[in-house]
């Protein structure tokens, strides 16, 4: 069942079993924050379990651009489009937030992205392999965040 993110009334409905659960709704608040201000979009979620299609896609990849792959359970995705890019997300138990931005009709501006909710330790499958740049939110507190390009077509 599909979930309206409030980013005004924050709430961790479908993250509870998260440790890092407060954070982790506080990040998914920010992105729905983001996507209202820029794109006039409403940022909805589905649970992990209605929507195997979109963890495939962000899993395949992961998998073929850097061999990575989360021991981490996800909880929600997300999967648009807005004018020319799709993006994908999962939200995982650790507080980890994956997202996958992948432009239509440029290959050039295709990239995932990775975010650290406060309180949670970056995920042995990124050690060591990505810098993380710390970025304050009203309402997710300090995120720390990194990204790769995507070389191939997905």
């Amino acid at each position: 069942m599909p979930y309206t993110v409030d980013f005004k009334e924050v709430s961790t409905v479908g993250l509870e079993s998260s440790p890092v659960a407060e954070a982790l709704a506080g990040l998914r608040a920010n992105e729905a924050r983001y996507f209202m201000n820029k794109y006039k979009h409403t940022y909805t979620t589905v649970p992990a379990g209605e929507s195997q299609e979109n963890l495939d896609y962000v899993n395949r990849i992961l998998k073929e651009e850097r061999n990575i792959e989360f021991a981490a359970k996800p909880l929600e995705t997300s999967s648009f489009q807005v004018e020319n890019i799709r993006f994908t997300y999962v939200f995982y138990e650790d507080g980890l937030a994956v997202n996958v931005m992948y432009t239509v009709d440029d290959p050039k501006k295709r990239a995932v992205g990775f975010k650290l909710s406060e309180g949670m330790d970056v995920p042995k499958e990124l050690e060591d392999k990505f810098k993380f740049a710390r970025q304050k939110s009203k309402l997710a507190g300090t995120i720390r965040g990194s990204f790769f390009v995507i070389k191939g077509e997905y």
